[in-house]
């Protein structure tokens, strides 16, 4: 932890940075990557038991698993794609919900306590494997042409106007699209994460004579921060997978 010169470790940067755990066949794993993999576990793990021997009166956990399974298929699939366009896309979109969600929820979780997906590499890859499915999907349907018409905005009703749109649009989908869908869940989790690290620290530090009725003050400020990235960690994951099946709905679309 930082020491500005006042004795606060005050958080930053450093909170995000952790050196190698372990070494295997020559790569170093390190806290994020190791809660990565065990977030792929947990989840392929979770939805293999919960299916393995589907029953008409569920169990449980199979229970849960469909109500998961479901909210993101009628939730959020459906919604946007439709029931005939989305249904073979809802594999895909349940697997990114579930990621997402429990990357994020590490957070809160004793031991772990950090957010996989504030570090940016990780929104990146997800934010990719969608980019590339949207790019093809459009080729796949419009041919050369038509992708070109529908990531460009061409319509000839605007005129004069056409060519500055067109650049505009090329540049906003092709390139600030991925961008941005990436940084919108890398920036909350990572501004979360440090306004967590900020108010437990501060709780601490704080418990010294007069300034004790201040760090109640900051641990409450930390328990109503939790409850705020569990709602949070739900939201970006809903939020991640719906820009995913807007971004495949205009590519499946007549019209840009």
């Amino acid at each position: 932890m930082a020491d500005n010169g006042c004795g606060f470790p005050a958080p930053g940067l450093h909170s995000f940075l952790f050196q190698p755990l372990f070494t295997v066949g020559g790569y170093e794993f390190n806290k994020v990557m190791l809660l990565a993999l065990i977030t792929t576990l947990v989840v392929v793990g979770f939805f293999w038991t919960a299916f393995a021997k589907p029953k008409v009166v569920p169990g449980k956990l199979q229970m849960v698993g469909e109500a998961g399974y479901d909210f993101v298929r009628r939730g959020i699939v459906y919604e946007t794609l439709g029931k005939r366009e989305g249904e073979k896309y809802v594999p895909l979109m349940v697997s990114l919900f579930f990621f997402v969600w429990i990357m994020n929820i590490w957070s809160v979780i004793p031991l772990a306590q950090f957010p996989v997906s504030s570090i940016i590499a990780f929104p990146v890859v997800l934010a990719l494997i969608v980019y590339v499915v949207w790019v093809s999907l459009t080729f796949k349907k419009h041919g050369f042409v038509g992708f070109f018409k529908n990531v460009t905005g061409y319509d000839k009703s605007l005129g004069a106007v056409l060519p500055l749109v067109m650049v505009i649009e090329f540049f906003s989908n092709l390139i600030v699209r991925p961008f941005t869908h990436a940084v919108r869940l890398f920036a909350n989790m990572f501004a979360g994460h440090l306004m967590l690290v900020m108010f437990t620290v501060a709780s601490w530090y704080l418990l010294n004579g007069a300034m004790i009725p201040a760090a109640g003050v900051s641990f409450v400020m930390t328990i109503v921060m939790i409850l705020f990235e569990l709602f949070v960690q739900a939201v970006q994951a809903y939020v991640f997978v719906l820009l995913a099946c807007s971004y495949i709905q205009g590519a499946l679309a007549e019209h840009h």
